[in-house]
């Protein structure tokens, strides 16, 4: 798939834990010219190298909470301060907050916030099943669902555990059990809707019901990004 790259394109990811926030932000970052970031990417990076900022948030993580706002904050701000950056990026999963999208407004200009909406049980079915390569992050899923016509197949390596981009090997993140998953959705409920009430009335927010596979959804994602 191939399309022209536009100039500035700051875009946000919503959607609960599971729905697809990393696996649509990765597939468009390299279409759009636009560097994908993650904030629980940052966290979970620092945790492997022991960093004062991982013994900061492991607690948290290990809690299935989020970060606090000051540390994510912080953390932000330095990511778009990146060379990178320059031309725009997709911010997958925050702000997650009001507070921090009004921080996020006094630094930078957002053009869209998609906001992915889909059944909380194929959530946890979806996200129990996720793999992700433990050296460039790329997403993977065993599950295959099938629901009324919601059809889900699963996106499998070609190498059973070996990452096709770069060879690393595939992990299960500690935080997708479906324990975890749910204490997720229900924190995700109380701290984002009024997040979601708060660009509805900016005018910025897209809802995108997810209906299918990635080679379903990217396509369709691409084209209201294209249309902004």
């Amino acid at each position: 798939m191939q399309t022209k790259k536009v100039d500035i394109m700051n875009l946000v990811f919503l959607g609960p834990p599971g729905s697809g926030k990393g696996t649509y932000s990765l597939r468009l970052s390299p279409l759009l010219g636009i560097p994908h970031i993650s904030t629980g990417d940052i966290f979970r990076d620092a945790i492997a190298k022991k960093t004062e900022l991982g013994k900061k948030v492991e607690g948290y993580l290990k809690r299935g909470e989020f970060v606090p706002d000051d540390i994510v904050l912080k953390v932000v701000r330095e990511r778009l301060n990146q060379p990178d950056c320059k031309k725009g990026y997709i911010f997958d999963g925050f702000p997650r907050t009001v507070k921090q999208a009004k921080e996020l407004d006094k630094i930078t200009k957002l053009e869209a916030v998609l906001n992915l909406v889909i059944d909380e049980s194929i959530i946890i079915q979806k996200t129990t099943a996720r793999r992700i390569c433990e050296k460039c992050g790329d997403v993977y899923n065993l599950a295959d669902i099938k629901m009324g016509q919601f059809r889900l197949p699963p996106i499998l390596p070609k190498k059973q555990d070996i990452c096709d981009k770069c060879g690393g090997k595939l992990i299960q993140r500690p935080d997708d059990t479906e324990e975890i998953i749910k204490e997720r959705l229900e924190a995700y409920k109380r701290q984002t809707q009024p997040l979601i009430d708060y660009y509805k009335k900016k005018g910025f927010l897209k809802d995108i019901k997810i209906v299918g596979p990635p080679e379903v959804m990217v396509p369709r994602i691409l084209k209201i990004v294209k249309g902004l």
